[in-house]
């Protein structure tokens, strides 16, 4: 059976690209960025030529960007790093409901260390009101961390509106642009942000290794300690394999970006359209235009959600309820919850997310099975079977 691979929000397949760049880093250029001899120099400059490349394709200076092990550390050190190296200036920090749980439990645990925190609510289709976080701004305010395009539903936020509004105010501005980079133009001089995390498994590279821009000026405490290593604000011996296989991603998914944008998008859209068509009693989730590419997030009612993950995959489609940091969760979608569903409509909640790999043909299959798994599964639901006596 060929297998069905739609869960591309949770990670992709690498490239080749990518996997051919990081092959010589195991062998021949394997020594540490930080020793002096020919064979550190050769891997410090494959280090420093990766980091130019990641730069480049964002606007950036090269030492402004800087190597993580992806974008749960990114977020951290950002958000951390921020807030504790103003807090002479205040204490408060706003942010929005639907973000990932790395921002959300980070600024969690920075409630319990003195700072208080805005969760900004969004509207239906999930998006922040660039007006409330200007509403939300006080004296004490530090930090403003959006991100970039949400990764359950899809939408993408007005980032250079709030960019704006930040700059204006003299407060830093992050934004969590793990599932933008490599999907839509990402451009921090465009986007008016101070701090900017992105993860390579994103976009067809290696698990395991992020980065994180940092505007040169902008204030940002060190996370780890130890060693020099990243100019002194990251200790740790760098991952080069992975940093030259992030570049190497990086630089294919942006160079061909238009392109495969406009292969991805009829294909989210052939799929939006064929399930909302084919099956009764469902919705689209985020905003049907301002949204990801490759993302597909419906809810489909009277089933559970989890249900329809294992009936898809025994059928050889692999899709998701959410994110893939929660999977574990019995809790239903904090994203869905907060763009106004009830629980059981959440619970039911189906995410499809395409790459360039996708094929036309892929898509037709998940079109034929879907609508039968749904069938079968709600012919054995009590409340669905209450749904259709209520409508007699």
């Amino acid at each position: 059976m060929n297998r069905i691979y739609m869960d591309n929000a949770a990670t992709t397949a690498i490239s080749a690209e990518a996997l051919n760049a990081m092959l010589p880093c195991f062998g021949q250029v394997f020594g540490n960025a930080s020793s002096i001899h020919s064979t550190g120099r050769d891997a410090r400059k494959k280090l420093e030529e990766a980091r130019r490349t990641v730069a480049g394709l964002l606007g950036a200076k090269p030492n402004e960007i800087y190597f993580t092990s992806g974008g749960t550390e990114s977020d951290n050190w950002a958000i951390k790093g921020a807030a504790f190296a103003n807090r002479h200036k205040g204490n408060h920090i706003i942010t929005s409901q639907i973000e990932h749980h790395a921002v959300l439990h980070t600024c969690q645990w920075l409630e319990k260390q003195g700072f208080e925190i805005t969760y900004l609510p969004v509207d239906e289709y999930g998006v922040v009101n660039p007006a409330d976080v200007e509403k939300a701004i006080t004296d004490k305010t530090i930090l403003i961390s959006v991100m970039a395009a949400n990764n359950e539903i899809g939408t993408i936020q007005p980032i250079a509106e709030i960019g704006k509004i930040a700059r204006e105010h003299k407060i830093t501005f992050h934004t969590d642009a793990v599932q933008a980079v490599g999907a839509i133009h990402v451009n921090v001089n465009d986007w008016n942000v101070d701090m900017l995390s992105l993860s390579a498994h994103k976009f067809h590279g290696p698990k395991g290794v992020g980065a994180l821009y940092i505007r040169t000026g902008c204030k940002a405490e060190q996370f780890l300690h130890g060693g020099a290593q990243e100019r002194g604000r990251r200790a740790t011996t760098e991952n080069l394999p992975g940093i030259v296989g992030l570049a190497a991603a990086m630089e294919k998914a942006v160079g061909s970006l238009e392109e495969n944008a406009c292969k991805i998008m009829y294909l989210r859209d052939k799929l939006i359209d064929g399930i909302l068509s084919a099956i009764p009693h469902t919705r689209l989730n985020g905003h049907r235009m301002q949204r990801l590419p490759g993302n597909v997030n419906v809810s489909v009612r009277f089933i559970e959600g989890e249900a329809l993950l294992l009936r898809l995959d025994l059928a050889g489609i692999a899709g998701s309820s959410g994110s893939a940091c929660t999977s574990g969760s019995l809790d239903p979608s904090h994203v869905l919850l907060a763009i106004g569903l009830p629980h059981e409509i959440a619970h039911g909640s189906l995410r499809l997310s395409l790459s360039d790999n996708n094929t036309e043909e892929e898509v037709d299959e998940v079109l034929k099975v879907l609508p039968e798994i749904v069938t079968s599964l709600r012919a054995m639901s009590p409340l669905y079977e209450q749904f259709l006596q209520e409508e007699k």
